[in-house]
């Protein structure tokens, strides 16, 4: 695939193509009309022209080929999905994706033009990324098929595409000819229905044998761990690492949407792209929460004495610096939406944490579920998903209330076995944090207990350290105490 040679305004007005007969491609009027591909005068010379749609089926950009193989873009691929996206079903049982228009419309012709077919935009040097882009939707589908150019190019093309995709999803099939086009013109259509039909499914290397492992065990460990901003948190579970999920619980009102801020801040601070899906507040509220931190003032309470410019400061250090995603939704979401979205914040935007607030609210609205077997599902699905993207989760869950009169509201101990919904939110989880503090006592009603009740990392639990939230900053900072001051748990 050539590179494409400029961009026009998308001001431009769009062409108008004609589905002829491509005759020495052997692509018939019939399959032209159905892709809406046809030939146009473009600047006194005829021209093929590809229609690309956004995600209302608008025409957004039109690819333009030349005969000297060079192409133009009219207006602009920004907004668009990938080629053919718009005469593709919403999910289905498989999808093959080409390197070109050309080679998709001579798929999509072997194939009677029932089958979907999609091509990425700019050839393989762009289609990790429109694979990324588009990586929500191709999901929907149970096996995603690559039959990209069968040069060298090509080939290390579609593997790493295959990467990006889910286990047992993507599946790479083999040509004896370098594209779809070539196979349509030569006639030997047959063997591409083989080929779509025989792809194989993608299996990265990995299986070893155990007495090759010696370099692997000895060496240094290169995991890195990012601290997290308060030192007796890291004296006992040593940061946070990509590949765990970290657990928040406390009970309500206690400051666990406050301390995810405070950790996610950090995070970004250090370097480190996140994607926020806080369920209960809109992304202005998650927004505000994270330049407030970095301002030490609480903007959501408006009415403060802060300038343009040291507002624009936060933001530009935050949720503004480029190292931040949020989910614009509010309220519960069903369980395979949540993990597609999560999937998209890792491959699609590179980030390298994700912040959950919280797993309860995913089961929420749903009418008649078995909210502890959808919490199971989810935490499992979650565990794998962490696992395979290589990417870190901060997670936040409710508590059930403790027997006996004390509640955790009034200073009650948090417990791994009072995580609500579900055992597997605590089994599947590396890090459990419980925050603990009396909200009506007289002497110490801001100061929290952080216990550690699960330390897969060191094993060390107990508590750690002692935050308190300072009213005028909305910040939860980090108190020491003499052992004889240190305050009890349960006040």
């Amino acid at each position: 695939m050539e590179p494409v040679r400029d961009t026009v305004s998308i001001d431009t007005k769009f062409l108008q193509p004609i589905p002829t007969q491509l005759a020495k491609r052997k692509l018939t009027e019939k399959t032209l009309k159905h892709w809406g591909y046809g030939v146009a005068e473009y600047h006194g010379k005829k021209v093929q022209v590809a229609n690309y749609y956004n995600k209302d089926n608008h025409v957004v950009a039109q690819k333009v080929r030349h005969p000297n193989k060079d192409f133009t873009v009219i207006g602009s691929l920004k907004d668009a999905g990938l080629y053919g996206q718009h005469l593709c079903r919403d999910g289905g049982k498989m999808i093959t994706i080409v390197e070109g228009e050309v080679d998709a419309l001579s798929v999509s012709q072997i194939f009677d033009n029932k089958y979907s077919v999609v091509s990425v935009p700019n050839g393989a040097a762009g289609a990790k990324k429109a694979i990324a882009k588009s990586i929500e939707w191709l999901c929907k589908y149970d096996k995603i098929i690559l039959m990209f150019d069968q040069d060298e190019v090509g080939q290390a093309a579609a593997i790493e595409c295959a990467k990006i995709l889910p286990p047992d999803k993507a599946s790479i099939a083999s040509l004896p000819l370098k594209d779809a086009s070539e196979m349509l013109q030569a006639g030997r259509t047959e063997e591409v229905i083989r080929a779509v039909w025989g792809a194989k499914t993608y299996r990265p290397d990995g299986i070893v044998a155990g007495t090759d492992l010696w370099d692997v065990v000895t060496a240094v460990d290169d995991r890195v761990s990012i601290p997290y901003p308060y030192s007796g948190m890291n004296e006992k579970v040593g940061g946070c690492r990509k590949g765990e999920i970290v657990t928040l619980t406390a009970g309500s009102g206690i400051g666990k949407s406050q301390l995810a801020r405070e950790l996610a801040h950090g995070l970004i601070q250090s370097g480190q792209t996140v994607g926020y899906i806080a369920l209960e507040e809109n992304v202005k509220r998650t927004a505000l929460g994270l330049m407030s931190i970095e301002l030490n003032k609480p903007l959501h309470l408006g009415e403060l004495d802060i300038n343009d410019k040291e507002l624009r400061d936060a933001f530009d250090a935050t949720v503004g610096s480029g190292r931040v995603y949020l989910y614009d939704h509010w309220g519960s979401t069903d369980s395979d939406n949540l993990l597609s979205k999560i999937r998209y914040l890792v491959r699609g935007c590179g980030c390298d944490f994700i912040v959950l607030d919280h797993i309860s609210i995913v089961v929420s609205g749903l009418e008649g579920g078995d909210e502890r077997r959808i919490i199971d599902n989810t935490m499992t699905a979650m565990r794998s998903l962490v696992e395979e993207l290589n990417c870190g989760m901060i997670l936040i869950s409710h508590l059930k209330r403790p027997s006996g009169d004390r509640g955790h509201e009034d200073g009650a101990q948090t417990s791994m076995s009072q995580l609500r919904g579900s055992a597997a939110i605590g089994q599947l989880s590396d890090i459990v944090i419980g925050l603990e503090r009396n909200q009506q006592d007289k002497e110490r009603p801001d100061i929290s207990n952080v216990r550690v009740l699960k330390n897969r990392w060191s094993g060390e639990t107990g508590l750690c350290n002692s935050l308190q939230y300072i009213k005028d900053s909305g910040r939860m900072v980090e108190v020491f105490f003499d052992d004889e001051e240190e305050p009890d748990v349960e006040f």
